[in-house]
């Protein structure tokens, strides 16, 4: 039987507060990402081909490299063990990790190993053509005896284990069955994002996340229904020993499956720009949450939303513990409706995707304690100058530098859920500082909005915006309405 119901958001909340305790031992192929990006205006006289001029070119982690990303990225700590090559590519993996904070010291680097890499070339944002640059070589004896010598040690300082398998060959030839003894052995659990038909080199391992089409191909026939689904799922619990297993079916969510209990959770919709590395953030985060405590129902709704996250991304994406709790806010929470929480770096992303697209960009601030028909009013005007309208809000700690103690009355969390859920706003950033100055630096918006009660030049960031070639508007405010007005109605009893 299939149950749909989800869990409630308060121990979602939890287990991502316990991020930040977390170690995961992540081994697999590591893989570098480049994206080369240009415009196509002619044809090429040697063949008939168009011709691309770069314009720009990134780098970025892939494979188990993407996991470790995610990982840290969302706050834990991660251990990467691999081997790669002493090649370019590898070296440029070593410094990506070391710039994220994670211990390369388990990353062996052989001389005849080519460490693998794709690069993408896109002329305005088609991809036209993928390179890869790969050998397919399973460990060496000497490669083989390092790596699970430095797993064993490693072992000790983790909360989980992820194996992330591309098929390059770290993880061939009896490495991943050896790997998961061992974790057996040591009582961790150990997930398997894996790859290719045969799961019975995974034997044993705590779980697998599979996305539909690979659930199809591991036993044989397509699947596409929930008891379909369900029913490969516990054909591969069976044969090879699995706790449970996360099948990832893109539009349609999620499902996990045990020997005696199934849950199917839906995904909320969302345009879709890319599913690069989507699989790697939805194994990092379900990790994360199981060994922060959740149980693998609460695990798969945090990766469910994790991966509604990244695929609204373009390129290998990750996330942050913001982009994720907003995402549970939208599906789990009071702001079901949207996914506007967000930190400073995500706005600034957003903000300048908005721009790209040719849209105004808006922005206030305040404290919004006691949300009333004044602030409804202001937030309203100020949606009416722009396209889109970006709400700074005080952090608790701010509130209270300039309010006083016993201010604010509601938390930051309970602020920005009611002040996101209205339809004039469209991303609630919170700051921590007594002005939005740095988050207006960082954000740069079209508009700046205040009360009228201001002057242009007492407007904080006006000068910025300004300069920028943006504009600031006054607006008019509600007479006799304030949160500390309300406040005092209160104390004294009184509704007039």
């Amino acid at each position: 039987m299939i149950k749909h119901n989800p869990p409630s958001p308060e121990p979602l909340h939890r287990a991502i507060a316990r991020f930040g305790d977390v170690a995961v031992l992540v081994v697999g192929d590591f893989i570098l990402d480049r994206f080369v990006n240009g415009v196509i205006e002619r044809i090429s006289p040697e063949a008939p081909i168009p011709v691309l001029h770069g314009r720009g070119e990134t780098s970025t982690m892939g494979g188990a490299g993407n996991v470790v990303a995610n990982i840290v990225s969302l706050g834990a700590s991660a251990i990467p063990i691999s081997v790669i090559g002493t090649d370019v590519a590898g070296d440029n993996l070593v410094r990506m990790l070391g710039e994220l904070g994670a211990d390369t010291a388990d990353m062996g680097q052989e001389r005849g190993r080519k460490t693998s890499s794709k690069s993408r070339f896109s002329a305005l944002n088609q991809q036209v053509l993928r390179f890869d640059e790969e050998e397919i070589k399973p460990l060496d004896d000497k490669e083989r005896a390092d790596l699970v010598r430095h797993f064993r040690a490693a072992l000790t300082r983790a909360d989980i284990v992820i194996l992330s398998d591309y098929g390059k060959g770290i993880l061939l030839d009896g490495v991943a069955a050896d790997l998961i003894a061992i974790c057996r052995e040591a009582g961790k659990p150990v997930l398997v994002d894996p790859k290719g038909r045969d799961y019975a080199r995974y034997a044993g391992a705590t779980a697998i996340t599979p996305n539909r089409k690979e659930l199809g191909e591991a036993v044989g026939r397509p699947v596409f229904a929930d008891d379909e689904i369900v029913a490969a799922a516990r054909q591969l619990i069976s044969a090879h020993g699995f706790d449970f297993v996360v099948a990832t079916r893109s539009e349609k969510g999620m499902s996990v499956v045990g020997a005696d209990e199934a849950r199917h959770i839906a995904t909320q919709a969302r345009e879709v720009f890319d599913v690069s590395g989507a699989g790697d953030t939805v194994i990092a985060s379900f990790a994360l949450a199981l060994a922060a405590g959740a149980d693998r129902i609460m695990a798969a709704s945090i990766a469910n939303a994790a991966g509604g996250v990244v695929v609204g991304k373009r390129g290998t994406a990750r996330l942050t513990v913001e982009e994720l709790t907003g995402a549970l806010f939208r599906s789990h929470g009071p702001t079901a409706h949207k996914d506007a929480i967000l930190d400073a770096a995500s706005a600034a992303r957003m903000v300048a995707a908005w721009k790209d697209e040719g849209l105004s960009v808006g922005f206030t601030n305040g404290c919004f304690d006691i949300l009333h028909a004044g602030h409804v009013s202001l937030l309203h005007a100020a949606r009416s100058q722009c396209d889109r309208l970006v709400l700074g809000l005080n952090s608790d700690a701010s509130v209270r530098r300039l309010k006083g103690a016993g201010r604010p009355v509601n938390d930051q969390h309970d602020r920005a859920c009611v002040l996101a859920a209205l339809a004039s706003v469209d991303a609630v950033v919170v700051f921590e500082e007594d002005t939005p100055l740095a988050l207006i630096e960082a954000l740069l918006p079209d508009i700046l909005v205040k009360g009228a009660d201001y002057t242009v030049e007492t407007v904080v960031g006006a000068d910025v915006v300004q300069k920028a070639g943006g504009r600031v508007v006054l607006v008019d405010l509600v007479a006799g309405k304030s949160t500390t007005g309300t406040i005092g109605k209160l104390r004294a009893g009184t509704t007039n």
